[in-house]
């Protein structure tokens, strides 16, 4: 899933996101990618925990297959 969020205000050490719901967000203003300024939009990317376990044992199995082994565990 993406979000995107745009740079509502900077202040010295946060900056206030907000999603077109108008949900806030506070984020640290080291955080930020170099040259981000007030009004710009920012995606986030969010993922869960398992997708990536999932994602992992996908791959698993493709090399075992490539390499035609037996499962590692």
């Amino acid at each position: 899933m993406i979000i995107e969020l745009k740079i509502d205000k900077l202040e010295e050490d946060k900056a206030i996101l907000k999603s077109e719901d108008n949900d806030v967000v506070i984020w640290p203003r080291s955080k930020l990618p170099l040259g981000t300024k007030e009004g710009s939009l920012l995606a986030f990317t969010i993922k869960s925990g398992e997708q990536g376990t999932e994602n992992k044992e996908i791959a698993k199995d493709i090399l075992n297959e490539i390499l035609d082994v037996e499962e590692i565990a």
